[in-house]
């Protein structure tokens, strides 16, 4: 009904959705990023917290965030139950926009008292997290599962699959290997993503440390192809959703992490703390 609707007359009906907003303060410390960060407000609103609304992560923290930080967070709003997640807009992302042809005239504005409820976070206090198996709110610090085995990491998807997540991957594996018996499988989001990782030797660098490589787009994440897990299997993935058989096998396990957590634990062969290897 809604799908011939929409054909018919190209709108589709909506109910304007309540806000959650997400006010950021402080800094994240040295080798915690934005995934940590949302897997760390999932933590404390819930898969259910933002049900039906709309997520606005805003806040002083926010003007140090890139485009892709923002992507992230707001990649992440859905798992939380929200209807959407959005960034107040900055310079930044208005460049990004205008590099991409979009030069439509843009006034930001947030109405004074405009959302229904606000939850305020100290980002100085955020350590590296994982989102531990099968749900996105089972979140732990690296520190409570780190040594944990793992047969496969993922570095990739549109949650965590961008040129700054092949940076700090590859910072990591510089000069380093992948662990005997570890799959490390890693997708860039997009072409662009690819193309750039080639032109800094960034692909390079992943596999001289073992990694395999994929085309950009959805793969493992969804249990689709190149990284599919098998019964018993755990894995390490910068993407979105860990639920059961996510990946595949209804019987294998998922943690969610960063890229930098993803890498060190590709390097141990377990869930190890990225500040180990960052400087």
């Amino acid at each position: 009904t809604d799908m011939s609707y929409a054909l018919a007359t190209g709108t589709l009906w909506f109910k304007v959705p309540d806000t959650l907003q997400v006010k950021m303060e402080g800094d994240l410390s040295r080798g915690v990023f934005s995934k940590d960060l949302v897997l760390y407000i999932a933590g404390r609103l819930s898969a259910s917290g933002a049900l039906g609304k709309t997520l606005e992560f805003s806040g002083p923290a926010l003007a140090s965030f890139s485009v892709a930080d923002r992507m992230t967070l707001c990649n992440m709003a859905v798992e939380l139950g929200a209807i959407s997640g959005f960034c107040p807009v900055n310079e930044d992302v208005l460049k990004f926009l205008r590099s991409r042809g979009a030069h439509a005239d843009f006034t930001p504005s947030t109405d004074e008292g405009a959302a229904d409820e606000v939850v305020e976070v100290d980002c100085s206090e955020v350590e590296p997290m994982v989102a531990a198996p099968s749900t996105v709110d089972n979140v732990k610090p690296v520190a409570d599962v780190e040594g944990t085995p793992v047969d496969e990491v993922f570095i990739g998807s549109c949650t965590n699959g961008r040129i700054e997540d092949l940076r700090v991957a590859a910072a990591i594996l510089k000069e380093r290997r992948v662990a005997e018996g570890v799959r490390l499988v890693v997708v860039p989001a997009s072409r662009e993503a690819y193309l750039q990782a080639l032109r800094e030797g960034i692909i390079e660098e992943l596999l001289k440390a073992g990694a395999m490589i994929g085309v950009p787009g959805c793969g493992p994440c969804l249990g689709l192809h190149m990284g599919v897990l098998a019964d018993g299997e755990v894995a390490v993935s910068t993407a979105n959703r860990n639920f059961v058989g996510r990946m595949g096998s209804k019987k294998a396990r998922i943690y969610l992490a960063s890229p930098a957590t993803a890498a060190a634990s590709a390097v141990e062969g377990r869930i190890a703390d990225p500040r180990r290897y960052l400087p």
